[in-house]
């Protein structure tokens, strides 16, 4: 079997509407280019996780695993990280996982930690640029990840952008985050989309408890927060991973 990696730039880009559009046009053409269509799009968001045999498999949602019937050592090495994928399941043994998959592509996600807490110089190193967080099917807290698509403006293609999430100062919210955004001075223009990921584990431990994650960002509307429901993973990454982003924005 042979699988491969691809580029999402095109996809990280496109907004829900002109997904949904591209879905319709296809229905035109014919079925190898329903097929084409259908694999080069993201069904699943996940973790890959290595394991002990040099192997790894695909931790879906909180619950569910996946086992690659076609790929026997993961295209990130020993790292696990986040990322976007389009696979099918297929009638073979799971060794053990939920479900046995066939990974047609896999792509990972820019993965960072929670940001330290700089104090006063939080502004100025962070930034308080303006985004708008997106609400779709990829914007989830999951496995002690939260995982944010967000929308800002973009004048220069390939000028980068800083992006963190920051801890609340408030012992009394101890599950509240804020997202930070340094456009460095690439703040007008035509919007553009980025994806990224954020690990949890510096978040207290939730103790098997569902508690709720209140995200804070500022809009181009003024403040704005959207809570999650959040709970600690049983257990957190041996190795941590820095992985490429998929957007139109060079992010940092």
């Amino acid at each position: 079997m042979k699988w491969y990696l691809k580029n999402l730039r095109a996809w990280a880009i496109a907004s829900v509407s002109m997904v949904s559009l591209a879905m319709s046009l296809t229905s035109c053409l014919d079925d190898d280019d329903d097929d084409a269509y259908y694999l080069s799009i993201p069904n699943a968001l996940v973790t890959v996780k290595p394991t002990a045999d040099n192997a790894f498999y695909l931790q879906l949602d909180d619950s569910t695993t996946l086992f690659a019937t076609n790929m026997s050592n993961s295209p990130f090495g020993e790292k696990e990280v986040r990322a976007l994928t389009n696979f099918e399941v297929v009638n073979e043994p799971a060794n053990g996982y939920n479900k046995a998959v066939h990974i047609n592509w896999i792509d990972s996600i820019l993965t960072k930690s929670i940001a330290p807490d700089m104090g006063l110089k939080n502004d100025s190193i962070y930034g308080t640029n303006e985004v708008e967080i997106i609400n779709d099917w990829v914007t989830i807290a999951e496995d002690g990840y939260l995982t944010l698509r967000f929308r800002t403006m973009n004048a220069y293609p390939g000028a980068k952008h800083f992006v963190n999430l920051l801890m609340s100062k408030d012992p009394e919210h101890p599950y509240e985050v804020e997202f930070r955004h340094n456009a460095f001075g690439d703040n007008y223009g035509p919007m553009a989309d980025g994806l990224v990921v954020f690990k949890l584990d510096s978040l207290p431990d939730t103790n098997g408890e569902t508690v709720k994650l209140k995200l804070k960002w500022r809009s181009f509307s003024g403040d704005k927060s959207a809570e999650f429901d959040y709970c600690t993973r049983k257990s957190t990454p041996a190795k941590a991973a820095i992985a490429e982003e998929k957007s139109s924005l060079n992010l940092n």
